[in-house]
């Protein structure tokens, strides 16, 4: 209990909560925790068309493609990730992204997403009797994605 006089530290994810400009975000895969955080935004692209959350968000559940997904910290620094799509669950100030994968994008390997662009783009030119064409195109969609992120193309 603060005494008359006295100035209460607040700490300053708390303080934004109070003045509804943060809302908290957790981002994991299978492998690894991607972030987890306040933010002040998240945008990322959903089935149906891309979108942003912001503080008091609608709730909303809903599939997300293969894209770039783009946050705002608390501090107002973008980070910009590449996803293979996955699920986002909004609400209570929450945001969950249940992804398949996230990159950021100063993690992406140039190389090996080039490789992999490679092999995609092969597979379909080939057309081979056992080639399943969707995973070939989506593989090449994956690729192309990260490429993109990591300003690679």
């Amino acid at each position: 209990m603060s005494k008359l006089g006295e100035s209460k530290v607040v700490p300053p994810e708390q303080e934004a909560l109070a003045h509804g400009k943060l809302f908290r975000l957790e981002i994991v895969t299978p492998q690894k925790s991607g972030f987890s955080g306040y933010v002040e935004s998240f945008a990322a692209p959903g089935a149906m068309g891309g979108f942003q959350v912001l503080h008091d968000h609608a709730p909303l559940l809903t599939i997300i493609s293969i894209g770039e997904v783009r946050l705002r910290d608390q501090g107002g620094n973008e980070s910009i990730y590449s996803t293979s799509g996955g699920f986002v669950e909004v609400g209570n100030n929450n945001v969950t992204f249940l992804a398949n994968t996230i990159e950021r994008k100063d993690e992406i390997d140039v190389e090996r997403a080039k490789a992999a662009k490679t092999r995609a783009e092969d597979r379909l030119r080939r057309k081979e009797h056992d080639t399943d064409i969707e995973r070939a195109r989506t593989a090449l969609a994956r690729a192309t994605n990260r490429l993109r992120i990591a300003d690679a193309l």
